[in-house]
């Protein structure tokens, strides 16, 4: 007999009556504000260990924060529905302050973090780039724990059809062209797992390796580790949007490859100032 779980979770945590209105309350949405809260305490800690105005912590997520939502929101809609930011750009600009934010893109969250990252550490006082990104990640994997795990709650970014023990069957699919339910890859379960498995692995190497690794170490290897596999759980996933039916690879993996590619960059640029800077002693 297929073993299979059974996942009938419903992506409302509650819903509020109020003036005759309701408001459901997302699980989603309460992760993904979380993941927030958790990074600014996380880099808080950071900042208080190596001696940095803890001050900077609560500009430096305003910085992170609203990236994060522009670029994951615009990314959604560049890569995925094109046609749709340039037809509706009054429903995409509201769509930046309603909450939940259906429709998110990490590939273009990434990006606008880095930017982000770049105006921040230009300010006078601020900490590099290099020196941010490098601890910025570690909170960044932990979000993606929280992230991955509300996209479990709302039924979405699942596997394809999979006899696998763990196979979970998604009462509540949000693509009804998938019917009749079958046991799928829990692939949001994958790639949480993985997060975890990265965050833990950023925090060892800042905790314990940050005064001998060269700076862009730690965010060189995030990057590859990341979207390495993200690539690879890429052929297990549901394609996202019709369009990618026909696509050897699909949308995510195109744009996994140039962040990998930045990420084995960004490695051998720490090493080549690490060598530089030992000769030059």
């Amino acid at each position: 007999m297929l073993a299979y779980i059974i996942w009938d979770i419903h992506p409302n945590l509650i819903t509020i009556d109020f003036l005759g209105k309701t408001f459901p309350i997302h699980w989603y949405s309460l992760l993904f504000a979380f993941s927030f809260l958790v990074g600014k305490s996380l880099i808080t800690f950071i900042f208080q260990a190596e001696k940095v105005d803890t001050a900077k912590a609560d500009s430096l997520l305003v910085y992170v924060a609203v990236a994060t939502v522009i670029g994951a929101r615009l990314g959604h809609y560049l890569f995925y529905e094109w046609e749709l930011l340039f037809s509706q750009p009054k429903e995409w600009l509201l769509s930046l302050v309603s909450l939940p934010f259906f429709g998110l893109a990490s590939h273009g969250a990434i990006i606008s973090i880095v930017l982000a990252l770049i105006l921040y550490s230009r300010k006078a006082g601020n900490p590099s780039f290099l020196w941010l990104a490098d601890r910025i990640v570690i909170a960044v994997a932990l979000g993606g724990v929280l992230i991955r795990t509300g996209n479990l709650f709302n039924s979405e970014i699942y596997g394809k059809p999979t006899d696998v023990p763990w196979g979970f069957v998604f009462v509540h699919e949000t693509d009804f062209r998938l019917l009749p339910l079958v046991p799928r890859h829990p692939t949001q379960l994958y790639e949480a797992f993985f997060c975890l498995f990265l965050f833990a692995l950023t925090l060892y190497l800042w905790k314990q390796k940050r005064k001998v690794l060269p700076e862009g170490t730690i965010l060189g290897l995030f990057l590859m580790l990341l979207f390495g596999f993200r690539f690879m759980v890429e052929f297990l996933k549901n394609p996202q949007e019709s369009f990618e039916n026909e696509m050897v690879i699909n949308m995510g993996q195109w744009l996994s490859l140039p962040a990998i590619l930045m990420g084995f960059l960004v490695l051998v640029y720490a090493q080549k100032r690490r060598v530089t800077a030992v000769s030059d002693e």
